[in-house]
């Protein structure tokens, strides 16, 4: 087998180690956790290693949180060594994440856990903040092996870093083994049928809360499992950081501290939790509301609630922002609401919205954020966090001194999959205006406590790639704005969701947006099935005719092509049906064939 994995490794395509998504035109969502691994073991079991036959291996999870090509080998071949099925077998970017898993799976189990560690825990775990905070609870043991492990009533999990993963003796003792790998991540290695429940919520606190061992790191974990040597040269982690910190700071038009996570979803998962530290410390006994769009990203929505599933005093507040919903009179509302019941306001929102890409009047978005509310009891109520999602447009400056939200606790945060990396990494950032400073330092204890940071190379990546954004938003809100006027012009009866000229000329230049299709039929429900499977007829001649550069994924801001997607299945997977939007959702870069994306779609305008 290890002869197996080395020739693997020496033919491997190259897009499993610098893609964040890999063959998207083979990509069947239903099956992302097994279909990979699945194909892989037909080619071991051929003693095929050829790249020709790599190349043709299904996208493996998605978008490296939930699990990527060289994961999914590394998990493998662990299991394969101890025997075990490789979904027992978890890897993790993160060194403290999976024991969180762990006692987020026994909160709700209402069951026992015990920590046994030989030598030191992680330096980032806070046993105190995990208790306090997150509402975890569990006994720390010191061993000096697993063979000190006494029976407990409840789960055991063993954690070490000093164990060959290949060599584990599974102990009955251990329900959980979490071997820390150092500089590039840990694995968990379920023991025992007992504990197969675990899996998939384990794996699901990897997709929102963190993310899978990186690419590159579980190339060289692989390597030192086969015995090779995995010396990489390193990147110079702490030039890298000041650069891509200065380039943040350009991009969002301020001068304060930025923090640079493993992934957007990773950093708002610390903004939410560092929020939830500030209103115990500074508003003790106060019920904290997060606000949230209930058709945002399903990624934002569902992490969001399941904060609040793990805490008594934190509850999701719905705030309608699209379509028919103002953005502006639904946080007054809500804000209102909230002032009355004397609770601590966290409101997060996407501007532009997604996905029907509406900007609220800034104005009147500041003047309802920084309205003085009272409580019933006429006190004065605590003042709301901002905290906005500007993946869409990472350029509009809303922090500075002089900018709109200057004086409202405004944090912002992008996903670093989009603009910022143009796809070749995962990693997020986030910072705050002057009257957040004290909240981002709060923010940035719970990144670390969650060992979330951005690895070097994603920091390398970043640098590389920042100083061109501004320049490839440009280009590619130009190919955007000329494809939505092609598609008005041939397609008139289409309803188009995407920023005004206006809007464009104050700075809001996505290069995303939404297409409503024409419908016939004689009810509301045939004319919903008519036009979704129009939407579907469209995605699939784009991306049959033009494979190169049209797939079907939820990516934007990437570096070349263009990407759709239907929200309702996908970014809105976990959202509640009757928010979902059954709409077409078109994503361009600045480098593409525009003039055939044109083509195509005009011989799809003939074919309806």
């Amino acid at each position: 087998m290890d002869q197996y994995i080395k020739d693997v490794l020496k033919n491997m395509p190259s897009d499993w180690l610098r893609l964040t998504t890999h063959r998207l035109d083979i990509y069947n969502e239903s099956l992302a956790k097994t279909q990979f691994l699945e194909q892989f073991e037909k080619l071991f079991a051929e003693n095929n290693s050829e790249t020709s036959a790599l190349i043709e291996l299904p996208t493996a999870f998605d978008y490296i949180r939930l699990g990527h090509p060289l994961s999914c080998l590394y998990e493998w071949t662990i299991a394969k060594a101890q025997s075990i099925d490789a979904n027992a077998v978890i890897s993790f970017s993160s060194s403290t994440v999976p024991v969180l898993a762990v006692l987020r799976k026994n909160l709700f189990a209402k069951k026992n856990t015990q920590i046994c560690f030989k030598g030191e825990m992680p330096k980032a775990f806070d046993a105190d903040t995990v208790r306090k905070i997150y509402n975890y609870q569990f006994d720390l043991v010191q061993v000096q092996g697993q063979n000190e492990i006494e029976d407990f009533d409840g789960s055991t999990i063993y954690l070490t870093n000093d164990i060959n993963l290949s060599e584990i003796k599974m102990n009955d003792k251990v329900d959980f083994y979490i071997n820390l790998q150092a500089g590039l991540g840990s694995v968990l290695l379920l023991n025992g049928s007992e504990n197969t429940n675990y899996i998939s919520e384990i794996q699901h606190v990897r997709r929102r809360e963190t993310i899978a061992m990186t690419p590159a790191n579980c190339l060289d974990a692989l390597k030192m499992l086969i015995g090779e040597d995995s010396s990489e040269a390193k990147s110079h982690g702490g030039a890298n950081k000041a650069t891509v910190i200065k380039s943040i700071n350009e991009v969002c038009g301020t001068d304060t501290n930025a923090l640079i996570s493993s992934s957007g979803l990773s950093i708002q998962y610390a903004i939410l939790m560092g929020l939830v530290d500030n209103a115990v410390q500074n508003h003790a006994g106060k019920a904290i509301k997060i606000v949230v769009p209930p058709n945002c990203y399903g990624g934002t929505n569902d992490q969001a609630r399941r904060v609040a599933a793990c805490l008594e005093n934190v509850e999701v507040v719905d705030l309608p922002v699209d379509g028919d919903h103002d953005m502006v009179q639904s946080i007054d509302l809500v804000l209102n609401q909230i002032a009355a019941q004397d609770a601590v306001p966290y409101i997060i929102a996407e501007i532009p919205t997604n996905p029907r890409v509406e900007v609220p009047e800034l104005n009147k978005l500041r003047d309802v954020l920084s309205q003085e509310r009272k409580t019933t009891s006429g006190e004065t109520a605590v003042d709301p966090v901002f905290i906005l999602d500007q993946t869409f447009c990472p350029n509009v400056h809303f922090l500075g001194d002089n900018d709109i939200l200057s004086k409202v606790r405004t944090i912002s945060f992008a996903s670093g999959s989009k603009f910022p990396s143009g796809g070749k990494c995962t990693a997020g950032y986030c910072l705050g205006n002057k009257k957040a400073e004290s909240l981002v330092e709060i923010i940035g204890k719970h990144l670390k406590m969650c060992d979330n940071e951005a690895t070097e190379l994603q920091v390398e990546i970043l640098a590389k790639q920042m100083p061109s954004m501004i320049q490839r938003i440009a280009g590619a809100y130009k190919n955007t704005r000329e494809f939505v006027s092609f598609i008005e012009e041939k397609l008139p009866t289409a309803k188009i969701n995407f920023v005004s000229k206006e809007l464009a000329e104050q700075g809001f230049t996505p290069s995303v947006f939404s297409l409503d299709l024409p419908t016939k039929g004689n009810s509301d429900e045939e004319r919903e099935t008519y036009k979704r499977k129009l939407n579907l007829k469209l995605i699939n001649m784009m991306i049959t005719e033009i494979p190169d550069e049209s797939k079907y994924c939820v990516s934007y801001g990437q570096l070349k092509g263009c990407y759709w997607t239907i929200p309702a299945t996908s970014t809105q997977g976990t959202t509640k049906e009757g928010d979902k939007d059954y709409i077409a959702r078109v994503a361009l870069s600045a480098d593409m064939d525009l003039e055939k994306h044109k083509e195509v779609f005009a011989k799809f305008v003939e074919g309806i």
